[in-house]
Order: C-alpha cells, then structure tokens, then sequence
C-alpha cells in the first residue's frame, strides 16, 4: 500500500521497535485505523475514493476503523506491531495487517449488514456503486480453494524503512507456510509491487475499474 506524510506537527524519531507482532482487541481499533490511515493515505484506491485532499486522512481513517472495529477484529485476525518511541519510551502502534484465516470472512453475512448503512455517508452518493463494483471484482478474483486472505498492511511513514512491515508480513506468511495455506492479497498501488514480490507473491490477474484504477491481484503459494 502507498505511504503517507507524517501529520502536521510530527517529526521523524528514533524508535526501538518490538520483536514480534501481538494480536488485537477491540480497544485497539483507534490505533489500527490511524496507522493504517497514514500508510494509505497516498494509495491510488483512497485518492480515487476520496478525492478532497483536506478530508482524505479523516476519512480513510474512518473506512479503517470501520473495516477493522466490525469485521476484522471480531472475526479476522489484526496484528499489529508496536515501537518504542525514544524521547518517551512509550509504545505506540506503528504497523498493522489485517487478516482474514480460511475459516473465516471478516466481510461476510454477518458483517456486511452492519457495515453496509455506513458506506453512504462517509463515500458520498456518487462513490457508494463504483466502490460496490470494485469490491465485488475483488470478491470475485479471490482463489476458490481455501486461502489466507492479507486484506491490509501498512506501516505508519515514521518508521518506514526499519523492515517492520517485512516483519509484520512474514509472521502471517510463516502461519500460512505452516498451514500449507495459499496467501491472497490486492493492491492499486503500482510501488507496492516489488515488496510483494521479494515475499514470493506473483501477480495472478489485473482489473481496470476505469473508475478507479487498476487492481493487481498476487498469490503467494
């Protein structure tokens, strides 16, 4: 997914980051959302979504919080990794992936009823089909025998560059590894390709939603 410019007021730290990722809880949702608001401010599938520079942070933070707080916390598997920030020694959530297991569909019968209705006010009218186009291509491009499906990662622009989105990415891959599991994932942003690929994923299928872009869609295993 694409990066995101640190927030006004915020600065580039030294962090101590954490060995390994931890799961979530619902208490966790705020911090999910904001980091993964940050990476994917940039990403071309939020730009096309939400197109007003000065409400775009607001909103994808909300879509996350949404997405996370009624389908992939209760129903998914969100790990997050925490680094320690140097001038305060506090923890803070700087990486998150959100993970559907093969048992499990953080976006289906039981979710979608609720999350449905709340589409409307944050894309607007004109953006509510074009995204229920997209999001069934990406339903439809999904591999039918059972897989892990990476449905977000990203990695808060602070601490780019340090490998804990690589080491947030390879906790999952090694359970899909250990399962025998196939690994499923999508992505718009074209620069996101290459780190996909260094993980042993492969492009399987691209979609132009001429609305919104290109999806590349790439299999692991």
């Amino acid at each position: 997914m694409g990066g995101a410019a640190p927030e006004p007021g915020e600065f580039l730290m030294s962090v101590t980051v954490t060995a390994s990722a931890r799961p979530t809880t619902i208490d966790d949702v705020p911090s999910v959302a904001r980091v993964l608001s940050r990476a994917t401010h940039g990403d071309p599938l939020f730009q096309w979504l939400f197109p007003e520079t000065r409400t775009r942070l607001a909103r994808i933070r909300r879509f996350h919080a949404m997405a996370a707080g009624f389908g992939y916390v209760p129903y998914g598997d969100v790990r997050v990794t925490e680094a320690a920030e140097s001038t305060a020694g506090e923890s803070v959530v700087r990486a998150a992936a959100l993970w559907a297991p093969a048992e499990s569909n953080p976006e289906g019968p039981l979710v979608s009823p609720r999350l449905w209705p709340h589409w409307g006010p944050l894309l607007g009218r004109g953006r509510v089909a074009p995204f229920v186009r997209v999001f069934a291509e990406w339903k439809l491009a999904a591999p039918q025998e059972p897989h892990l499906y990476l449905a977000a990662l990203g990695v808060d622009p602070v601490v780019a560059g340090t490998g804990i989105g690589g080491a947030l990415l390879s906790q999952g891959l090694d359970r899909a590894d250990a399962e025998g599991m196939p690994v499923f994932t999508q992505t718009m942003n074209d620069k996101a390709l290459g780190f996909y690929e260094r993980f042993g994923f492969e492009v399987v299928r691209e979609v132009d939603h001429l609305e919104g872009g290109i999806t590349h869609f790439l299999q692991r295993g």
